[in-house]
């Protein structure tokens, strides 16, 4: 029998991969490249850790979140 906390995390997975695909669809990147910008955002942290329920926010819309999070680490880095 699947516990609570199992099938939660399989849809957290499935969400994972959903928001990655649109991520690297969205912006043209590959799905790697995609993969490595979500996996270090803290977007996806607080996901995991289930701030403000964003597991229930849309994936294209965290996708867009991971991307700006991305750009602007990009600016303070080169700025």
């Amino acid at each position: 029998m699947i516990t609570h906390d199992e099938a939660f995390h399989a849809i957290l997975e499935a969400k994972y991969a959903r928001i990655i695909s649109a991520l690297a669809e969205l912006h043209s990147i590959s799905t790697e490249d995609a993969m490595d910008m979500f996996y270090n955002s803290q977007t996806s942290q607080f996901i995991e850790e289930g701030v403000s329920d964003l597991h229930c926010r849309s994936d294209k819309y965290l996708a867009e979140e991971i991307w700006q999070e991305h750009t602007e680490k990009q600016q303070q880095s080169n700025g």
